[in-house]
């Protein structure tokens, strides 16, 4: 058995909280950085070589991307958490269906979302901004990455399933490995073929391609307990429903996520035009790098606080908490050290165009305003999330983006323009941390941990 294999689940009780968070945390970190570089490697390639309506056609891309993103975060992290249960409950012939239906519940929607998104792909990208002159460059882009959908669908379940059977470094590994190969096309097809955005789709799909390739050669390995085989890929009803009832939370904050992009490309299109959604694409990739840092972390801190929780060890779900919560907010005030005091640094690595920059810019100073606390919000949501407080969770995640922000994209560009589609970012963002505040007080002062087992039916 490999390295990690052999660690027992009981180190997470008595180990110490710093060196299990890191522990933990540094895979999925590392793993978040590489899958945010993605969209930074193929932003950058275009800016600098393809040009500022690129940038812009490729931003227009983010709520389809966002929606397709939604249906495999469904099967994606319902189907892991099933085969988890199923695991631990060493009923290893069902976890194996479970496996081989996670496989084939994404060939199949990535398959009907592709067909559908084809058919109605002009009117779907003006819908979401595009205008007559990014139509090209977003159309383009979407076209070839669609007809690879199967394969984006199955490099995150895969990547999922590889971490729930044992093997987290090897979900690092393919991720970094789709990085580096992207990379390396981007430069190739953009810079050295001039492709322009299809080039940097042909290096997305590629890269992914190659990385799925890699999950299913591991996942293949006949020493593992459970791995791929014949006769497992058949959809069950029960097996289907329960993914989908564990997922259904995952995929309506997703989807929440897409009408969010929209209505943020809608006001800067009407306000500022094509230049201001190329700058928020460039604002996006930077602040949300930061963020993907910070749920690597909250990734490590899952673990450790839902099994002291169930140990009932409290004062180490505390300690977690209080960790996860300080290195969140040593990330997020780096970001708005950055962005704040050194935009121009960040924005140079994107595009040479002095308008987007300007934007761009503007932009960004105006969003990270709250930075140095929004790593705490997300850890308080993924913390409740944690123990078992799903609804809580939930609540944080959904009324970020329903309950304020929308509203606020709503109101406050027609006032204010473009600045008030930034503000709105930042309005949002202050309010939800105010909200988490409230709600982890509420929590220890009614009784902490009584009231979360009451929660959940303990």
């Amino acid at each position: 058995m490999n390295e990690e294999g052999k660690r027992s689940p009981k180190e997470l009780g008595t180990e110490k909280i710093g060196t299990l968070l890191m522990r933990y945390a540094i895979p999925a970190v590392i793993s978040m950085l590489a899958a945010s570089a993605y969209n930074i490697v193929d932003r950058s390639f275009l800016g600098q070589f393809v040009g500022p309506l690129a940038l812009a056609g490729l931003a227009v891309t983010f709520p389809i991307m966002n929606l397709s993103a939604a249906f495999g975060a469904m099967i994606g992290a319902g189907g892991s958490t099933l085969l988890s249960i199923k695991l631990g409950q060493r009923d290893y012939g069902t976890a194996e269906r479970v496996m081989g239906n996670i496989v084939s519940l994404n060939v199949v929607v990535g398959f009907v979302f592709a067909v559908l998104a084809l058919v109605f792909i002009d009117e779907i990208l003006y819908f979401f901004g595009a205008s007559e002159a990014t139509l090209p460059y977003a159309k383009t882009y979407m076209v070839i990455i669609i007809y690879g959908n199967i394969i984006t669908h199955l490099t995150h379940g895969l990547a999922n399933v590889l971490r729930v059977v044992g093997h987290p470094n090897k979900a690092m590994i393919s991720v970094l490995f789709g990085v580096c190969v992207n990379l390396l096309f981007d430069y190739i097809f953009i810079y050295i073929c001039g492709w322009g955005i299809a080039g940097a789709a042909y290096a997305t799909l590629l890269s992914q391609t190659l990385g799925t390739i890699y999950l299913i050669w591991c996942l293949c390995n006949k020493n593992d307990r459970i791995h791929l085989h014949s006769g497992i890929y058949a959809l069950k009803q029960r097996i289907v429903k329960n993914i989908l009832a564990i997922g259904i939370s995952p995929f309506c904050i997703q989807v929440c996520a897409c009408l969010v992009v929209v209505l943020i490309n809608r006001g800067l299109k009407e306000h500022g035009g094509d230049m201001a959604i190329g700058a928020y694409g460039i604002v996006n990739s930077i602040t949300f790098m930061f963020i993907m840092i910070v749920m690597g972390i909250t990734q490590g801190m899952q673990p450790i606080a839902g099994y002291n929780y169930g140990a009932q060890q409290y004062a180490r779900v505390t300690e977690v908490l209080k960790k996860a919560s300080i290195y969140a907010t040593i990330v997020m005030t780096f970001s708005f050290i950055l962005c704040e005091f050194f935009p121009h640094l960040c924005v140079l690595v994107f595009t040479n165009d002095a308008e987007t920059q300007q934007l761009a810019i503007e932009g960004m100073r105006i969003i990270v305003l709250m930075s140095p606390l929004v790593g705490f919000q997300v850890v308080v949501g993924n913390f409740f999330q944690s123990i078992g407080m799903a609804k809580k969770s939930i609540f944080l995640s959904m009324s970020r983006q329903m309950l304020f922000l929308i509203p606020l994209l709503l109101i406050l560009p027609h006032y204010y323009g473009t600045v008030g589609v930034w503000a709105s970012i930042t309005a949002s963002d202050g309010i939800s941390i105010i909200v988490a505040a409230v709600m982890l007080w509420m929590f220890y002062k009614k009784g902490a941990f009584a009231t979360a087992k009451n929660d959940i039916g303990v």
